[in-house]
């Protein structure tokens, strides 16, 4: 079984994703994809071993794929969406309504891929946000690996990246052995960007050092072994857990064999029960919690 594709409509803006329901879920895991990408990154055609909808699912969470704003059916709207406040309640307004009255379980988790985690955090930081189970973000960093300063053109006193020689396609698809030969490039998923992804490139290594703290839900942050965009390593994976202050726990973790496409490499079945199991244990979390209110039944 596949994803079952949706769309809804808000306020005038027509948003679609992809839905794998699970009939009794734990817990909803929200994924958003990365850039020039959309919601198939997370549901591979012909290769279920590397969804995360059919892994979820099989697990018993329903999960639920959005095209990111200005992705997928928003895609003609992408210039009303540069301001960040106006696609944080697009995509809190079109997970209310994709939802429904669908069952949440514990609540809605939110995992994101490489760009896509700067709405991940923005979503966290709102006040809104405390409801959240948690957030996984992969893929991203606050400093650029040195690959990717040559490739990119990036210094390490600049946040804009402006491509130089060798190719950004390297720093994304290799070591290519890390994927199945037909996923390398990512033509079965790739998107048109919209405009306003360029202002997130470039002040995202300011941005999220201002989000993080603000961020008051459990967070995962994983990198893989062989990520080439962002410096890795334990020193990098212990830099960005230092900066979530007020998060009540922060876990990080390198994925083994893997490259900057955790969620679609060979090793995406061992990252999707990581992050599930992740997942899992916020909602015992939260069931622990609220076992230990003041006032509860005996």
């Amino acid at each position: 079984m596949t994803g079952v594709s949706r769309v809804v409509d808000v306020d005038g803006i027509p948003v679609s994703a992809l839905l794998q329901e699970a009939r009794r879920p734990r817990a909803v895991v929200l994924a958003l994809h990365g850039g020039a990408a959309h919601s198939g990154y997370f549901d591979y055609p012909g290769r279920p071993h590397l969804s995360l909808l059919r892994t979820g699912s099989a697990l018993g969470f329903t999960v639920l794929a959005l095209d990111r704003p200005g992705y997928g059916s928003s895609a003609p709207y992408g210039g009303e969406l540069a301001p960040v406040e106006r696609r944080v309640d697009l995509a809190y307004a079109a997970v209310d309504r994709l939802l429904a009255s669908r069952p949440r379980g514990a609540g809605v988790f939110v995992l994101a891929h490489s760009i896509g985690c700067e709405l991940a955090l923005r979503m966290a930081a709102d006040e809104r946000g405390s409801d959240l189970l948690g957030v996984e973000i992969a893929g991203t960093g606050r400093h650029h690996h040195d690959d990717a300063v040559d490739i990119l053109g990036v210094r390490h006193n600049e946040s804009w990246p402006r491509p130089a020689a060798g190719s950004v396609r390297d720093l994304l698809w290799n070591p290519s052995h890390l994927y199945e030969d037909d996923v390398v490039g990512g033509a079965r998923f790739a998107s048109p960007s919209p405009s306003y992804e360029g202002v997130v490139a470039r002040s995202w290594p300011l941005v999220l050092p201002e989000l993080a703290p603000q961020v008051r839900v459990p967070v995962h942050y994983s990198l893989g072994e062989h990520e080439r965009v962002w410096r890795s390593g334990p020193a990098a994976l212990a830099d960005i857990a230092s900066l979530f202050t007020a998060s009540p726990r922060v876990v990080v973790d390198e994925q083994a064999y893997g490259g900057h496409n955790l969620s679609i490499g060979l090793t995406a079945m061992a990252y999707h029960l990581k992050i599930l199991s992740f997942v899992e244990e916020c909602v015992l979390a939260r069931a622990s919690a609220a076992q230990e209110r003041p006032g509860r039944a005996s």
